[in-house]
């Protein structure tokens, strides 16, 4: 594959800072942008995905499926030939974990015992 055919992106976070830009093959998934975001994920930052599930990406408007390729999800108008794509990265933490870590959480403060001495 030519150099040119690669696709340059970057992956805007939360707070408006940017990881990448990256060079891709157009044939790169979804679910591999994710790993790679996982990897390069701001060590400073808080609140970062623990794992490629916990990432929401966007492009133009619409969240990406992990089993498509960068090129099906490229919208084919507004972007010029040689430009960078900017997708937004969205941490999202499946409700269910959350739910299941609040119970844990919950439930350690019940089982704890607590004396008063008067």
């Amino acid at each position: 594959m030519a150099e040119e055919d690669f696709l340059e992106l970057k992956f805007r976070l939360f707070d408006g800072s940017d990881i990448g830009p990256f060079r891709d093959p157009p044939a790169s998934t979804v679910a591999m942008l994710k790993e790679r975001i996982v990897t390069e994920w701001p060590k400073d930052k808080k609140g970062g995905p623990k794992s490629a599930n916990d990432i929401k990406l966007i492009n133009a408007g619409k969240i990406l499926e992990n089993n498509k390729t960068i090129e099906q999800c490229r919208t084919p108008f507004g972007e010029l030939p040689k430009g960078v794509i900017t997708m937004h990265a969205v941490v999202h933490v499946s409700l269910t974990k959350a739910k299941t870590e609040k119970k844990i959480d919950e439930a350690s403060k019940k089982n704890g015992c607590a004396c008063t001495i008067l």
